[in-house]
């Protein structure tokens, strides 16, 4: 597996791959939990949210950045990152692996490459989160391997 810094031509791509990845959580998950009125007030348009996002990730100048996982031609997975240069903090903000090379490494060897740029750039402490629902079981079980300590939040939702 090859991890290379983003270029313009994989934009598509990886809104692709992060529409695909996230669909379950948004669609299976989080919308029969909450129902559909706290859905579409929260992520009614996640997958529009997702496309403007991930076009703002690389952004050298604002210290964000993103690297992908190439396996062959295909696109393994991505990792996007920004760093506080004056707090020496960095914080992973998107992780997306395809599923066929899920349970595959992918996942860790992304972090652990966002983790060794964010030391080389200054940071002394990374932040990464994911929910605490089933979905993000994964997640959670990959950050914790890779050495991250959890801080256990409540997020409660209601209907008015």
């Amino acid at each position: 597996m090859l991890i290379r810094p983003f270029v313009q031509h994989d934009l598509a791509r990886l809104t692709e791959l992060t529409i695909e990845t996230f669909r379950p959580f948004y669609e299976d998950h989080f919308r029969p939990l909450v129902g559909e009125a706290v859905f579409a007030n929260q992520h009614g348009n996640w997958r529009d949210d997702y496309r403007e996002q991930v076009a703002g990730l690389h952004d050298p100048d604002r210290h964000k950045y993103v690297a992908v996982a190439e396996t062959g031609d295909a696109v393994a997975g991505y990792v996007a990152w920004s760093v506080d240069p004056v707090r020496r903090n960095g914080t992973v903000t998107h992780l997306a692996v395809s599923a066929g090379h899920r349970r595959h490494h992918a996942g860790t060897a992304l972090c652990e490459h966002a983790f060794g740029e964010m030391r080389a750039l200054g940071a002394e402490v990374v932040e990464i989160g994911t929910g605490g629902d089933p979905f993000h079981a994964p997640a959670r079980a990959l950050y914790e391997k890779l050495g991250c300590t959890p801080l256990p939040v409540a997020v409660y939702y209601r209907r008015l």
